[in-house]
């Protein structure tokens, strides 16, 4: 414990202050960092919604029986929230755009080497990027061939009357054997990538996704995607729209 002398000239025990406990990303906070917001609450409410309605499909659809009705309705609404993600990656939100995260091979490479330029994913990076869109395509293919399935046991896609009965037992096969599982691989490696993130980088990718904004070096002059009641209104009448269609589609 260090010694000061105060103006009597007497010696002073000084407590020395506590080691910071702060996280390093509240520490930087400190020295440079801002609040961005990079996730618009369209797509915010899109990924909730979509994580609900699989963990939903899963359930029901394990379930069997009269909850194959409700594993059917829901598969709709799924259709629909995937439809309106498609739509909003061409008019959403900056980081909500597939322009502002395509994957392609250089910027793969260049993540990998770290040698990319991170204002660049400020969303998602080159790697959660091909995990995103591989979700999407695998979440769109068991949608379709779900409805137009036959499983052989009484219950029938709402598209099932649109195909031949060959391609009605082919995409059984597909929805049952190979995409149920292909999806649950995908959905546990983005779990498991969150963790890592969380643990070994730091990023707490999660609230991102609940408050809509991340801590960035305030030099890197991020810009922030559109989040207002315009954009909400916008974002609304696009799933009105999808709804509306995959209604149609479907008979309801």
């Amino acid at each position: 414990m260090p010694i000061a002398v105060n103006n009597a000239g007497y010696g002073v025990l000084v407590p020395l202050a506590p080691p910071s406990t702060a996280q390093p990303e509240a520490r930087s906070a400190a020295g440079g960092l801002v609040r961005v917001r990079v996730w618009d609450l369209p797509t915010r409410t899109f990924h909730w919604a979509l994580a609900a309605s699989l963990a939903g499909l899963a359930a029901t659809g394990y379930a069997g029986g009269a909850w194959m009705e409700w594993h059917a309705r829901l598969g709709s609404v799924t259709l629909a929230l995937l439809l309106f993600r498609i739509v909003w990656g061409f008019i959403g939100g900056k980081w909500s755009r597939f322009a502002s995260f395509l994957p392609t091979p250089g910027r793969v490479l260049a993540y990998l080497r770290e040698q990319d330029d991170p204002r660049q994913h400020a969303g998602h990076n080159p790697l959660g990027a091909l995990s995103v869109l591989a979700m999407l395509a695998v979440v769109m293919a068991q949608l379709l061939t779900g409805m137009a399935g036959d499983d052989g046991g009484g219950f029938t896609g709402p598209l099932n009357d649109r195909v031949s009965q060959a391609v009605g037992a082919i995409a059984n096969v597909l929805h049952k054997q190979i995409g149920q599982w292909l999806l649950l691989a995908l959905v546990l490696l983005h779990v498991a990538a969150i963790a890592f993130y969380r643990i070994v980088r730091r990023q707490k990718l999660v609230q991102a996704m609940v408050d809509g904004d991340r801590l960035l070096p305030a030099r890197a002059s991020v810009p922030a995607s559109r989040d207002d009641a315009v954009t909400r209104a916008k974002a609304f009448a696009v799933l009105c729209a999808c709804a509306a269609l995959v209604g149609w589609l479907v008979g309801y």
